[in-house]
């Protein structure tokens, strides 16, 4: 990997409108196909930013964390954008039993939380985006 392969493009966000607002920012820049790692801790942001994204591509509803159902999806204006939260994932495998591969196709967007719980049984990110606790707010780096 090239040094310009690996810039990383790092934000810092003071409150909850300012991460909405980012989030449809970011949603500028998403194409059908684009499968986002979400990394953070708990709390940290991940959810409220995949908000925003989905308020910028246009979607209305409501917005809930699918730490439960492990993922929620929302059609919007021809493609589906997929949000997975893989934190109550025991094991790799249960992607697996429920058809995961089947998710990703050209017409999805996937915005995935805690992938490093997925194992080998997701595909490739096509951006990273790391939110971290910065004093009051939260600090995002996004690498593609």
């Amino acid at each position: 990997m090239t040094i310009e392969q690996n810039k990383a493009k790092q934000h810092v966000i003071e409150n909850e409108l300012e991460m909405l607002k980012f989030g449809k920012q970011i949603s500028q820049s998403l194409n059908k196909g684009d499968v986002i790692y979400l990394h953070g801790d708990l709390g940290a942001g991940k959810t409220t930013l995949t908000k925003g994204i989905l308020q910028g591509l246009g979607f209305t509803g409501s917005v809930k964390s699918p730490t439960y159902t492990l993922v929620e999806t929302y059609p919007i204006n021809g493609i589906t954008l997929q949000h997975f939260d893989l934190y109550r994932l025991s094991d790799p495998e249960e992607l697996e039993w429920i058809g995961i591969r089947d998710y990703f196709t050209n017409d999805t967007i996937s915005l995935i939380e805690w992938p490093q719980k997925g194992g080998d049984f997701l595909p490739r990110p096509s951006k990273e985006i790391y939110i971290q606790y910065a004093d009051t707010g939260r600090s995002i780096t996004i690498s593609d």
